[in-house]
């Protein structure tokens, strides 16, 4: 099916990381920067260039496309989703792609800071990349294959799907999202513009992977009032809420119950954001488990370490506010196992072996499954995402695309 087919993934994400699409976690515009818009623009007009007529991008800088049915069946509709904006935790502003080719499993040496160094030994997932194009960028930014890879891929399935009208597969919806790095990526998603009965997220790491749950996600921000005076003056009548703030960050664990202890299923509460002066100071939090049940015994911890602190200052005070963020999307899918099913066949028919995966983090797939698209996260190819070292391999994406292939033709054949 794909044996005279030429690619186009590699080609489009070459192009598209070099869009600054950087998100701000400290903007409250919707997105959270404008410049997301420039992708959004352009795939929306790639997309019209291919014969897909309803393909647009919206005031919040969203994209939606819909590729037509090619068969009788009336097959669910399936949506394939991916973010354009890339983490604030490494810049994204003049990203220079390098493509290495026939990689032999030496150390690359990123060009523009030497202490940039890709190494097998540091990315062991290279191991299988012998022979294989492997992208990085040029040393002072990060990749962006977070998510373009997933973006490009799904471009170059649309290209695929409307240049082979015989692949037999039903309606297929395209999301494209901003601000899913700051948490905001369904924040003003149409659900019923969209209109798709199930959906998979393109956002995940080594070939094969396929991610069905998500940790359970709560925010916590900590405002704590202290007692201000001047400082001259102030024996016996100041309390420093930042001192105050030192002392309960200080009590959190280090040997557990924070990320740099804990991998696997067990979750953590970590402090994210500490700003203020004397008199009020806020800590924000993030508080992480797979069970949901187990944010509320967290959030009780967290409030009685807050409470030991504040008894020994009795006219200072505290405001502690919990705000839900996603949920462990396993508890939707769990409802509706074919969609996991028919991605794990669809991995199978791409000559890959479905390596099942749980994600210590969370994805526009979390809200979508709670916003009535049961979604699951399939692999983009994604290497050493949100860093300087990121990286990908041209063969890891032209496989995705080939899966997404297989996936909606699944979808067809198994409609009765």
């Amino acid at each position: 099916m794909f044996k005279d087919y030429k690619f186009t993934v590699s080609e489009r994400f070459l192009r598209y990381v070099q869009i600054d699409t950087q998100s701000d976690p400290q903007s409250n515009t919707y997105p959270t920067t404008e410049k997301q818009k420039d992708l959004g623009r352009l795939l929306a007009e790639e997309l019209q260039a291919m014969g897909i007529s309803d393909a647009h991008m919206d005031e919040w800088g969203y994209v939606y496309a819909t590729i037509p049915s090619t068969t009788d069946k009336k097959v669910p509709v399936i949506c394939f989703c991916a973010h354009m904006d890339t983490a604030p935790d490494c810049s994204g502003t003049g990203v220079k792609p390098i493509v290495h080719t026939n990689y032999q499993g030496q150390d690359i040496v990123l060009p523009d800071d030497a202490a940039q160094v890709l190494r097998m030994s540091e990315y062991p997932y290279l191991q299988t990349q012998i022979g294989n194009d492997i992208i990085t960028a040029s040393g002072t930014t990060l990749l962006g294959s977070d998510d373009k890879a997933g973006v490009a891929e799904i471009m170059d399935l649309a290209n695929f799907l409307v240049t082979h009208k015989d692949v037999k597969h039903g309606e297929i919806k395209i999301l494209f999202t901003p601000d899913e790095e700051v948490g905001k990526g369904t924040a003003k998603v149409d659900m019923k513009k969209l209109a798709a009965d199930f959906g998979y997220t393109l956002d995940s790491g080594d070939a094969g992977a396929l991610e069905d749950e998500t940790f359970s996600a709560d925010g916590v921000q900590v405002v704590i009032h202290g007692v201000i005076s001047h400082p001259g003056y102030a024996k016996g009548k100041m309390i420093n809420a930042m001192k105050i703030a030192g002392e309960i960050l200080a009590a959190l664990p280090k040997d557990r119950l924070s990320p740099e202890s804990t991998d696997g299923k067990r979750g953590f509460i970590h402090p994210v954001r500490v700003e203020g002066i004397a008199e009020k100071c806020t800590i924000d939090f993030i508080i992480r488990d797979f069970e949901t049940a187990g944010l509320a015994k967290k959030e009780d911890y967290l409030r009685t370490q807050i409470e030991e602190r504040m008894r020994t200052y009795p006219k200072a005070s505290f405001e502690f506010t919990v705000t839900e963020q996603y949920r462990n999307m396993k508890e939707v899918l769990d409802l509706h196992p074919q969609v996991v099913e028919y991605a794990k066949e669809a991995i199978t028919r791409t000559g890959l072996t479905p390596k099942m995966e749980s994600i210590r983090g969370g994805t526009d797939g979390s809200r979508l499954s709670f916003m009535g698209l049961p979604c699951p996260n399939l692999f983009a190819g994604e290497q050493g995402i949100h860093s300087k070292l990121e990286h990908i391999s041209v063969q890891d994406m032209e496989k995705a695309v080939q899966m997404m292939a297989h996936l909606v033709m699944v979808w067809e054949e198994k409609t009765v």
